[in-house]
């Protein structure tokens, strides 16, 4: 199997790789600014890196030959999500995984509501719930994960899942769990398909993180 992770470069990008690395024997792309000098750390032969811009769609579909799924690491707007989103259908790329924020559904209920959408805005109405928009639209194998406020924590995989339409209540999540559920997304591990899923860490339903 092969690989894409665009925005490879970002911290649970680069976590991803690395469960990859060390779970699978797939093949991956590492695309985003600079990867073949930020990520020269991660060469390997398994890995083809690839320095781009997310809004150079030409240039990621060139280098989709190949690839079965996904991943873009990174919370982007409805230009780029759709510009993705088109690629992919022409080069008939189906898996897609994309990060995305709570409360597109005004989901984020009990005590978290008022500190989060204090701090993030009414993301209902924003662009971030267009780019949902469009992923759910489309007609790729998609995962949209709605992750909330993440923090670092080695060791810590633990993960709630709630599916859309279900409250979410969750203050924060550890980069490492979320990079290990996408592992287990592209391994097959964790079987979703065309669901837009949140992303929680057990026992979390706070205020507000703790780190605040």
């Amino acid at each position: 199997m092969k690989v894409m992770i665009l925005g490879a470069a970002g911290q649970i990008g680069q976590m991803v790789t690395d469960d990859l690395l060390t779970q699978t024997d797939f093949d991956l792309v590492l695309y985003g600014h600079n990867v073949s000098s930020r990520l020269a750390a991660k060469k390997s032969p398994r890995v083809t890196f690839v320095d781009g811009d997310f809004t150079e769609f030409d240039k990621i579909k060139a280098n989709l030959s190949g690839v079965d799924a996904v991943y873009l690491s990174f919370v982007a707007g409805p230009e780029i999500t759709g510009g993705i989103v088109k690629v992919l259908d022409e080069a008939k790329v189906t898996r897609f995984i994309s990060a995305n924020i709570p409360d597109l559904y005004q989901e984020v209920t009990g005590k978290f509501q008022a500190w989060y959408r204090k701090h993030t805005g009414i993301i209902w109405k924003s662009d971030r719930k267009k780019s949902a928009d469009i992923v759910e639209a489309s007609d790729l194998d998609y995962v949209i994960l709605r992750i909330t406020w993440l923090y670092n924590q080695a060791g810590n995989t633990q993960v709630h899942v709630t599916k859309k339409g279900e409250p979410f209540k969750e203050a924060q999540v550890t980069r490492q769990a979320v990079a290990q559920f996408v592992t287990d997304l592209l391994t097959g591990k964790a079987d979703y398909h065309r669901e837009s899923l949140g992303l929680g860490e057990p026992g979390t339903e706070w205020s507000k993180p703790s780190f605040y």
